[in-house]
């Protein structure tokens, strides 16, 4: 009935040494998978990011802002994106952001085990963004693919991102508290660490044309941090 594709290359340091690779995987496979859906007349629905725009200024990216990508990795992202409209099917394609999760690796897993490890960490304050829960937006996904399956003419590109906008360090803070650990968490700039690929400092996503078309609201990712945390800990104890 319809394809989510949630499926991506997604080491974007490593992508400034592999862009190849990065390209095929976030490239050149959504346009195929895309391509094939169009043949059956099925909805397809593809996860992007916003690394696909250059991330300057502090206004919320809008979906059909020019897109600018700093590295290797919003590169190979762009291509999918453009290979999936090519194929000419009904389509969603969902930029995100900052997804985490009780599951993989991810930013909030990393904060628990360096907070539970260290009385202070380090993490920069100057990026700003919406993390995003990966339940979420598995929802969204779902939604807009059965949503796309009798309205094909809501095809387009669309946002999705945890509400309200916050840094990088004010995150791993709210991790912190979630979890009652007492590791302090000491702003840095993007300059005082330095990565092969650079970083948007805007990564904020306008995401009102996703409530008016699919009438799907911003997750709250402090409400999903606590609960993540929360199931995190009582895994622990149980295992």
């Amino acid at each position: 009935r319809a394809v989510i594709n949630a499926a991506a290359y997604t080491a974007v340091d490593r992508a400034e040494s592999e862009e190849d690779l990065a390209t095929t995987i976030n490239g050149h496979a959504p346009g195929a998978m895309a391509r094939a859906c169009a043949d059956l007349g099925i909805p397809f629905v593809h996860i992007s990011t916003d690394y696909v725009f250059a991330g300057a200024g502090n206004r919320p990216w809008k979906p059909e802002d020019p897109t600018g990508p700093l590295g290797a990795y919003g590169r190979s992202k762009l291509a999918g994106e453009t290979a999936v409209r090519a194929a000419g099917g009904p389509h969603a394609i969902l930029r995100t952001s900052w997804v985490f999760s009780a599951h993989g690796n991810n930013f909030l897993k990393t904060m628990l085990r360096l907070g539970a490890e260290r009385e202070t960490l380090t993490v920069v304050a100057d990026q700003i963004g919406g993390p995003t829960p990966a339940r979420a937006i598995a929802a969204a996904c779902l939604s807009i693919a059965s949503q796309l399956a009798e309205a094909p003419d809501k095809t387009g590109t669309y946002h999705f991102a945890g509400a309200p906008d916050t840094s990088w360090a004010d995150f791993a803070r709210a991790i912190m508290a979630a979890a009652g650990l007492s590791c302090r968490v000491a702003d840095i700039p993007t300059s005082a660490y330095p990565t092969p690929a650079k970083r948007p400092a805007n990564s904020r996503l306008e995401c009102s044309t996703t409530k008016a078309v699919f009438g799907i609201d911003r997750p709250d990712w402090q409400t999903a941090t606590r609960d993540i945390v929360a199931s995190l800990t009582q895994r622990k104890g149980t295992a």
